[in-house]
Protein backbone atom coordinates (compact mmCIF):
# COMPACT_ATOMS: atom_id res chain seq x y z
CA UNK A 1 0.00 0.00 0.00
CA UNK A 2 0.99 3.61 -0.61
CA UNK A 3 -0.40 6.40 1.55
CA UNK A 4 -0.69 9.95 0.18
CA UNK A 5 -1.14 13.21 2.10
CA UNK A 6 -1.59 16.50 0.24
CA UNK A 7 -1.07 20.00 1.59
CA UNK A 8 -0.54 23.53 0.34
CA UNK A 9 -3.98 24.49 -0.88
CA UNK A 10 -5.62 27.78 -0.01
CA UNK A 11 -7.31 30.90 -1.29
CA UNK A 12 -5.47 33.27 -3.61
CA UNK A 13 -6.30 36.14 -5.92
CA UNK A 14 -6.07 35.76 -9.70
CA UNK A 15 -2.45 35.93 -10.78
CA UNK A 16 -1.23 34.45 -7.52
CA UNK A 17 0.78 31.29 -6.91
CA UNK A 18 0.53 28.19 -4.75
CA UNK A 19 2.69 25.11 -4.32
CA UNK A 20 0.96 21.86 -3.51
CA UNK A 21 2.79 18.98 -1.85
CA UNK A 22 1.97 15.30 -1.72
CA UNK A 23 3.92 13.08 0.63
CA UNK A 24 3.87 9.39 -0.25
CA UNK A 25 4.76 6.75 2.31
CA UNK A 26 4.58 2.99 2.52
CA UNK A 27 5.65 1.01 -0.54
CA UNK A 28 7.16 4.03 -2.28
CA UNK A 29 9.75 1.83 -3.96
CA UNK A 30 6.89 0.25 -5.95
CA UNK A 31 5.55 3.54 -7.35
CA UNK A 32 5.66 3.65 -11.15
CA UNK A 33 4.07 7.05 -11.72
CA UNK A 34 2.41 9.90 -9.86
CA UNK A 35 0.01 12.57 -10.96
CA UNK A 36 -2.14 15.49 -9.91
CA UNK A 37 -5.85 15.56 -10.68
CA UNK A 38 -8.45 18.18 -9.89
CA UNK A 39 -12.20 18.31 -9.52
CA UNK A 40 -14.11 21.55 -9.84
CA UNK A 41 -17.65 21.93 -8.44
CA UNK A 42 -20.13 20.17 -10.67
CA UNK A 43 -17.44 18.74 -12.94
CA UNK A 44 -15.71 15.41 -13.31
CA UNK A 45 -12.24 14.84 -11.97
CA UNK A 46 -9.60 15.66 -14.58
CA UNK A 47 -5.92 14.84 -14.93
CA UNK A 48 -3.65 17.88 -14.59
CA UNK A 49 -0.04 16.72 -14.68
CA UNK A 50 1.98 13.55 -14.26
CA UNK A 51 5.49 12.26 -13.76
CA UNK A 52 6.75 8.75 -14.36
CA UNK A 53 9.44 6.90 -12.46
CA UNK A 54 12.12 8.14 -14.82
CA UNK A 55 11.15 11.77 -14.28
CA UNK A 56 9.34 12.41 -17.56
CA UNK A 57 6.50 14.89 -17.18
CA UNK A 58 3.29 15.67 -18.98
CA UNK A 59 0.75 18.44 -18.54
CA UNK A 60 -2.82 19.28 -19.44
CA UNK A 61 -2.52 21.34 -22.62
CA UNK A 62 -4.84 24.08 -21.42
CA UNK A 63 -2.49 24.99 -18.55
CA UNK A 64 -0.28 26.88 -21.01
CA UNK A 65 2.87 26.30 -18.99
CA UNK A 66 1.57 27.81 -15.74
CA UNK A 67 2.03 24.63 -13.65
CA UNK A 68 5.20 22.66 -12.94
CA UNK A 69 5.37 19.19 -11.42
CA UNK A 70 8.47 18.08 -9.54
CA UNK A 71 9.56 15.55 -6.93
CA UNK A 72 11.90 14.92 -4.05
CA UNK A 73 12.73 11.69 -2.27
CA UNK A 74 14.30 10.28 0.85
CA UNK A 75 14.91 6.72 1.91
CA UNK A 76 11.33 6.22 3.07
CA UNK A 77 9.23 8.98 1.55
CA UNK A 78 8.54 10.46 -1.84
CA UNK A 79 7.18 13.99 -2.20
CA UNK A 80 5.45 15.25 -5.32
CA UNK A 81 4.99 18.97 -5.86
CA UNK A 82 2.80 21.08 -8.09
CA UNK A 83 3.91 24.68 -8.49
CA UNK A 84 0.99 26.71 -9.78
CA UNK A 85 1.62 30.21 -11.11
CA UNK A 86 -0.63 32.87 -12.62
CA UNK A 87 -3.65 31.16 -11.14
CA UNK A 88 -7.04 31.80 -12.70
CA UNK A 89 -10.56 31.47 -11.28
CA UNK A 90 -11.07 28.41 -13.47
CA UNK A 91 -8.27 26.68 -11.55
CA UNK A 92 -10.54 26.57 -8.50
CA UNK A 93 -10.95 22.92 -7.55
CA UNK A 94 -10.02 20.23 -5.10
CA UNK A 95 -6.61 18.93 -6.12
CA UNK A 96 -5.83 15.25 -5.61
CA UNK A 97 -2.56 13.37 -5.68
CA UNK A 98 -2.50 9.95 -7.32
CA UNK A 99 0.11 7.21 -7.27
CA UNK A 100 0.26 4.07 -9.38
CA UNK A 101 2.31 1.20 -8.06
CA UNK A 102 2.69 -2.50 -8.55
CA UNK A 103 -0.59 -3.94 -7.35
CA UNK A 104 -2.77 -0.88 -7.21
CA UNK A 105 -3.36 2.84 -7.11
CA UNK A 106 -3.80 5.31 -4.25
CA UNK A 107 -5.43 8.70 -3.85
CA UNK A 108 -4.87 11.42 -1.33
CA UNK A 109 -7.66 13.17 0.52
CA UNK A 110 -7.46 16.29 -1.62
CA UNK A 111 -6.60 19.92 -0.94
CA UNK A 112 -8.83 22.86 -1.84
CA UNK A 113 -7.56 25.60 -4.15
CA UNK A 114 -9.75 28.68 -4.50
CA UNK A 115 -8.87 31.50 -6.90
CA UNK A 116 -11.05 34.54 -6.45
CA UNK A 117 -10.82 38.30 -6.24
Amino acid sequence: QVQLVESGGGAVQPGGSLRLSCVASGRVFAITSMAWFRQAPGKEREWVAGMDRGGSTNYLDSLEGRFTISRDSTANTFTLYLQMNNLKPEDTAIYYCNARYAGGTSWGQGTQVTVSS
